[in-house]
């Protein structure tokens, strides 16, 4: 690799930790700026995953040190996210990426909906049944698990639905991503989609991102977390669709 491709990887990794802390859809940056670096598609979706975990992890422990979480909303959602991830990542060779993208960009419109109302506080054990959320959680578990991309903005939207307010809704999200983000790399390794060399260059500016978006996210709350939500979905959806 040349310095300016590790600069860029690096930089864009920041940018794009701190999105992923503070809602999602960070993907869409560091994707492209690897298939930029001269990764293959293919193999940029593998690579980014190191980079997803550095940041989820780093996130995690600044939510952990400042006291935000719930842990029994993450042990009731991590089992089915864990499953669907793991299928996810070995089905994605057979699926269309284009005829996937393309429905699921259409469906971030009421996604955006759902991001807009302002959810009902209600204690989160008592909000969805069980069946409910294991299916909601496996179908977001595999989608992450294929594409990774917008995934945050999917765990978000679910459990602010289901009953968590916003800034925690986001610590439980963190912890979640990193369990897909684990399950998945492995699958995509063993198929020779991942290039350690960018994976480590844009791993190390997540990783800074991560902390620095868990501490804004913190401070600044729903006001802060709610407005780059949307935009996040607003570029998620635009990108799926082909309109830039």
């Amino acid at each position: 690799m040349e310095v300016w491709q590790i600069v860029v990887l690096a930089i864009g990794g920041l940018v794009a930790g701190a999105i992923n802390s503070i809602a999602g859809g960070a993907s869409l940056l560091t994707v492209p700026l690897l298939v930029i670096a001269g990764v293959p598609g293919n193999a940029a979706n593998g690579t980014n995953r190191l980079g997803v975990i550095t940041a989820s992890a780093t996130a995690s422990l600044e939510f952990r040190r400042k006291g935000v979480g719930d842990s029994r909303r993450v042990w009731k959602v991590l089992t089915p996210v864990v499953a669907g991830s793991l299928a996810g990542s070995l089905l994605v060779s057979q699926l269309s990426d284009a005829t996937f993208e393309r429905i699921f960009g259409i469906l971030m419109v009421p996604i955006l909906i759902l991001s807009v109302r302002k959810p009902k506080q209600q204690l989160a054990e008592d909000s969805w049944p069980l069946w409910l959320t294991i299916a909601v959680f496996f179908g977001i578990g595999m989608y992450g698990g294929a594409f990774q991309a917008g995934i945050g903005l999917l765990i978000i939207v679910a459990l602010s639905r289901s009953g968590l307010d916003l800034v925690t809704a986001n610590s439980v999200k963190v912890l979640v991503n990193l369990a897909v983000s684990l399950v998945a790399l492995p699958v995509f390794v063993s198929q020779g989609f991942f290039d350690l060399a960018p994976a480590v260059a844009l791993a190390a500016g997540f990783a800074a991102g991560g902390a620095i978006g868990a501490n804004v996210s913190v401070r600044g709350g729903e006001r802060v977390i709610r407005p780059v939500m949307i935009a996040a979905v607003l570029a998620f959806s635009g990108r799926l669709l082909g309109l830039y």
